[in-house]
């Protein structure tokens, strides 16, 4: 099958290109494709027929999103579109992938495609803010990116640590006094608006320390913890064609073979240490999930940050957390408009479902979003996730919100950069910050009206 990652014309060129730039340098080609019009991908709601699972299309190669309730999605070249239909399923067009972008808009050294903010600005940024704030900041290479570790460019994986510094904060241990949360994103490199989102995140506490008494208080009692871009690599692929991002989701570990340059690569989120699963596709699928757990320089990063500052309260997969469990975890991922709570490998029940739908609908309050668990409804799973292991593991609650919804101006994957400002951030900051606030306590309960308070 034809990989929605080759749809546009060149773009497998592009990609490759990607792998000879340095460390930290800005991944700008030459030239962009141009997207026939006959070619290019657009997203698809869809019905199966009798007999098909989404699960089975997920194996075939399908990109099937994280649409959940009875609107799955499906992103198909209109080739891919009629192979569907030829098999039995009903599809509806529901908008197109790239949106109306002025000429030469977001090209520049640091940001693409409107204004979303590369590999270079993530980096750049990091460091401005740490060096600005060093009583308030501890920034972190907590481990290197896939073709870093082959010598091959790449990029660190950068972690910042936020509060007001105190001896022992911020240590890379589980012996802080403070409650952690932490904020982290762009695992899948595709999903523009999660990493935009932890970069204002980040601005946010460190430009209204002193300033606004909420989250001044926040920031001297908690340590808030940012991964902004946890899958650098794929994002330089993304990035390489400013006008039309390339619609790479995986990591860029090609040493599986077989696959085109664009559809190489293992999806950092299936696989973790936890209920990891090798039916989960084949190395050309968008959902591969490497050739054994924690396979990936990446994800031994994050799941080695996570396993350092939480302490482990829970036993196993069916005995809840402790009780007295701090923290809470967020992972940013587009699209669906949804809070996602544990489990996602199985639609059994986790042992602290109670609690933790209760604390997602604290947080839906914020921004709207419905809170699920289990499969979400959409009928396949997500084994090997970083939200389940860490709370599958270690008992701290953790979540997957999917910013942005499934059409329209600010749907998809490549949302227009002014939604940041009119929907994502203004949706999401409330309810960062009570989840930041709920870190304290997050299987009590604390009232919603203030997030901060």
């Amino acid at each position: 099958m034809r990989r929605i990652a080759t749809s546009l014309a060149g773009l497998a060129v592009v990609a490759v290109a990607v792998a000879g730039f340095a460390p930290g340098s800005a991944a700008a080609p030459a030239r962009e494709p141009v997207a026939r019009a006959d070619s290019a991908p657009a997203y698809y709601t869809l019905k199966l027929p009798t007999g098909l699972t989404m699960a089975q299309l997920v194996r075939d190669g399908y990109d099937i999103s994280h649409g959940h309730g009875t609107r799955p999605i499906v992103v198909a070249t209109p080739a891919e579109a009629k192979s569907l239909r030829d098999r039995g399923v009903l599809l509806a067009k529901s908008g197109s992938v790239y949106k109306p972008l002025v000429r030469g808009a977001g090209t520049t050294s640091t940001t693409y495609y409107g204004g979303y903010h590369n590999v270079l600005g993530h980096e750049q940024h990091n460091a401005a803010v740490a060096s600005a704030h060093p009583d308030l900041v501890k920034l972190y290479d907590i481990g290197d990116s896939w073709k870093k570790a082959k010598g091959q460019g790449g990029h660190d994986i950068q972690a910042l640590c936020i509060t007001k510094l105190a001896t022992g904060d911020c240590a890379l241990n589980s012996t802080g006094k403070k409650p952690k949360f932490v904020l982290h994103a762009q695992i899948h490199a595709r999903e523009l608006s999660t990493g935009e989102l932890a970069y204002r995140w980040i601005d946010l506490l460190v430009t209204s320390y002193g300033k606004d008494p909420a989250i001044t208080s926040l920031v001297d009692s908690r340590e808030l913890w940012v991964v902004p871009m946890a899958n650098p690599d794929g994002v330089d692929v993304v990035a390489s064609s400013p006008s039309q991002p390339v619609m790479q989701r995986k990591n860029v570990d090609s040493t599986t073979g077989g696959c085109p340059a664009d559809d190489a690569g293992v999806d950092l989120n299936r696989n973790s240490g936890f209920q990891w699963d090798v039916h989960e596709g084949g190395p050309c699928e968008e959902t591969y999930p490497g050739t054994k757990a924690v396979s990936e320089p990446e994800t031994i990063a994050i799941q080695g940050l996570l396993d350092k500052i939480f302490r482990d309260t829970k036993g196993d997969v069916d005995q809840p957390a402790a009780v007295g469990t701090t923290g809470v975890f967020l992972t940013l991922h587009s699209f669906g408009n949804d809070i996602l709570a544990p489990y996602g490998y199985t639609n059994t029940d986790a042992p602290d479902k109670a609690a933790l739908v209760a604390l997602g609908k604290k947080m839906s309050g914020f921004n709207g979003y419905p809170v699920s668990t289990g499969d979400g409804g959409i009928g396949y799973f997500a084994p090997g996730a970083t939200d389940d292991w860490l709370y599958g593991t270690r008992g701290v609650p953790s979540y997957t919100f999917e910013v942005g919804p499934d059409s329209g101006s600010c749907g998809g994957f490549f949302p227009a950069y002014s939604c940041m400002d009119s929907t994502f951030w203004p949706k999401n900051k409330a309810a960062f910050l009570y989840a930041a606030r709920a870190a304290a306590s997050p299987y009590g309960t604390l009232p919603a009206s203030n997030p901060v308070s």
